[in-house]
């Protein structure tokens, strides 16, 4: 068997950090790029020498790669009240400009920035479907392609998320001009669905998307959830994100949104709840009885207005959460669990409040959560360094490693138990060194092996785009 061995100081292992840890990968044909074994307290023998600290790539679970290029773009305010509404009428113009070339440009600009940061997998909330005009490409996948393909350019794990897209409210008025190239009715979807699926391998999953409630009506869901696709998982679905979207909900279903689609889905495991951000506290509890995983967005959802989710008492009940960096206003987990604290902090005029008796460091609990909740919304084996024997028909953990750089004046004088909070507390210093995905390294002293053509692209995509607005 073709194994590569690795060693480090200290490895993030599913109990936290571990001593004299060493990582075995397969290079060959049983199990490629997955974790054979690793071992705590072993010797370092002829193993190559991985670094001081190494964690597991983070999954993120929530992103719209296009909107990476249009970042900055809508922070100039408006006439009138400027809200997550207007937002959306800009992004939507922005849009209407991309092609699948394009995306192909943009989505592998932002997989290479991601990789840099210490995200290893990403789901794809995947809604920019046809033409402008509405009308389907001469492949209907082309827009999904171009996500895979730019995965795959990148070197990062891919769940691709096609996401159905019906109607412009819950009381199911057609979609705007601005809208068309989103829309499916549920046989064309279901059928875009099957053919992606068609592409699953190693590094892409294929699962369902829900746009929100408000944009897929109550016979729609039912069809869609009552397939085999739907069965196997994963699903994602934006709610609760706007106060506007529960009113309309409350007006419309006589229910909040939460309330609604627990009332009305065999919410599981299988789900991710994305942004969930208005929550009454009995929806808070039943959400997190479910084994969802609420998908929070930290950067975008202060970008947007949104809402502080309610944090602590869905922690306290025992719910999953993952993190996404969605609009891409931001692209780093750091950023991302850092505001996800700072804003209980300033809700609750208190500190540490994600932290409890059994795990007192802040930094470890939102960081072990957020790995654990995004592997189960992505569907993927990753977030975890745990490997399987040789002898195992099981797949186990993909070989994806994150090499913090312990060189770093960040890092000086911490020990293990520090490292983590001092990560993502003690400033905006890129710690990430190297990153291993699948077994094989795409960034090595934190470049990423094909970043200088992928970002000329990028500029010239966003140049042409900014020239043709």
């Amino acid at each position: 068997m073709d194994v590569s061995q690795h060693f480090a100081d200290h490895a993030w292992l599913p109990h936290g950090f571990a001593a004299d840890v060493r990582i075995d990968v397969d290079r060959g044909r049983h199990l490629p790029g997955a974790l054979l074994a690793v071992e705590a307290g072993a010797p370092r023998a002829n193993s190559a020498y991985l670094g001081r600290y190494v964690v597991p790539g983070m999954p993120n679970l929530h992103s719209h790669a296009f909107q990476r290029a249009m970042a900055g773009l809508a922070e100039r305010r408006g006439e009138g009240e400027d809200s997550f509404w207007s937002w959306r009428e800009v992004m939507y113009a922005f849009a209407g400009r991309i092609g699948p070339d394009d995306l192909r440009a943009i989505a592998a600009q932002l997989y290479v920035e991601m990789l840099k940061a210490g995200y290893t997998q990403v789901c794809e909330f995947h809604y920019l479907h046809h033409q402008p005009d509405g009308k389907p490409y001469a492949d209907p996948a082309a827009m999904s392609l171009a996500l895979v393909e730019a995965a795959h350019e990148a070197g990062i794990g891919l769940t691709l998320l096609p996401t159905l897209y019906m109607t412009g409210g819950f009381d199911g008025r057609p979609l705007t001009e601005r809208q068309r190239r989103f829309g499916h009715d549920v046989d064309g979807y279901l059928w875009l669905v099957e053919q992606l699926r068609a592409l699953e391998a190693p590094m892409v999953r294929v699962g369902i998307a829900l746009h929100s409630l408000r944009a897929v009506p109550e016979d729609a869901l039912r069809a869609v959830l009552d397939t085999d696709i739907a069965r196997s998982g994963p699903i994602h679905i934006h709610i609760a994100e706007q106060i506007g979207e529960v009113q309309d909900c409350l007006a419309i279903r006589n229910a909040r949104p939460v309330e609604w689609l627990l009332d009305h889905a065999a919410v599981d495991f299988r789900w991710c709840l994305v942004h969930a951000t208005h929550m009454t506290e009995t929806e808070t509890r039943r959400l997190a009885a479910t084994g969802a995983v609420a998908g929070l967005c930290p950067t975008t959802e202060a970008n947007l207005g949104d809402g502080l989710f309610p944090l602590k008492a869905y922690l306290d009940a025992g719910g999953a959460i993952g993190i996404g960096s969605d609009s891409h206003i931001s692209v780093s987990p750091v950023e991302e669990l850092r505001w996800l604290e700072y804003g209980q902090r300033l809700i609750t005029r208190h500190r540490n409040v994600s932290a409890n008796a059994t795990m007192p460091s802040t930094g470890e609990m939102l960081f072990a959560r957020a790995l654990a909740g995004g592997a189960q919304a992505a569907g993927a084996a990753v977030g975890r360094l745990e490997g399987v024997g040789p002898e195992s028909s099981s797949h186990g953990s993909r070989a994806d490693l994150v090499v913090l750089d312990d060189a770093s004046p960040l890092l000086a004088g911490r020990d293990p138990a520090h490292v983590v909070d001092t990560w993502l507390f003690a400033g905006n210093t890129n710690l990430v060194r190297d990153v291993m995905v699948a077994g094989d390294w795409v960034v090595r002293d934190g470049r990423h092996r094909d970043e200088q053509r992928i970002a000329t692209r990028y500029r010239e995509v966003v140049e042409r785009l900014a020239r043709t607005g």
